[in-house]
């Protein structure tokens, strides 16, 4: 049992390290990485019901403390089991903001691609650019006059609260 367990717990020492180099590793190497950790982590928990049949045959005097060891190892492999499987998550996070990130950053959100799709549909039902022309006038003249009345309003408020004051 002795020897299957040093090797175990050198596996898990091992993985610690690698879990070090996720971090810096390049998106590339990152998936080479994670399966080389979930694959060493796959070995381990072989390796531990293994150590668990083993140490339930160990002497009775040895049996209690054979079976903590293993215990701790196998507390220490779900810890790094669950640390990679964050990590993971972390990435795919991350990975996902960056696309759409990037959708968002290839919109084009111009008035002026707008307005030509307001006129390509004006073209298809038939409407004559003169006519759209009439429509572009009529909507800058109407942008004066709802300033105009947004002044007029103002004034009229001043003119009340000084009256009424």
């Amino acid at each position: 049992m002795e020897p299957l367990y040093q090797q175990t717990h050198k596996q898990v020492h091992e993985i610690q390290s690698h879990m070090g180099r996720l971090e810096t590793a390049d998106k590339q190497s990152l998936h080479l990485v994670e399966n080389e950790i979930q694959a060493s982590i796959d070995q381990i928990f072989s390796h531990l019901e293994r150590l668990e049949i083993l140490s339930s045959k160990e002497p009775p005097n040895k049996r209690q403390n054979a079976k903590l060891r293993v215990d701790q190892l196998k507390y220490d492999v779900q810890h790094l089991q669950t640390a990679l499987r964050n990590f993971q998550h972390r990435r795919y996070a991350r990975e996902q903001q960056e696309r759409q990130r990037e959708e968002l950053l290839s919109r084009t959100f111009t008035t002026n691609g707008t307005q030509k799709k307001i006129l390509d549909i004006a073209n298809v039902l038939g409407l004559s650019n003169t006519v759209m022309r009439l429509i572009e006038k009529r909507a800058f003249q109407d942008k004066y006059f709802m300033i105009g009345g947004m002044l007029l309003t103002c004034v009229v408020m001043f003119l009340v609260l000084q009256y009424l004051t």
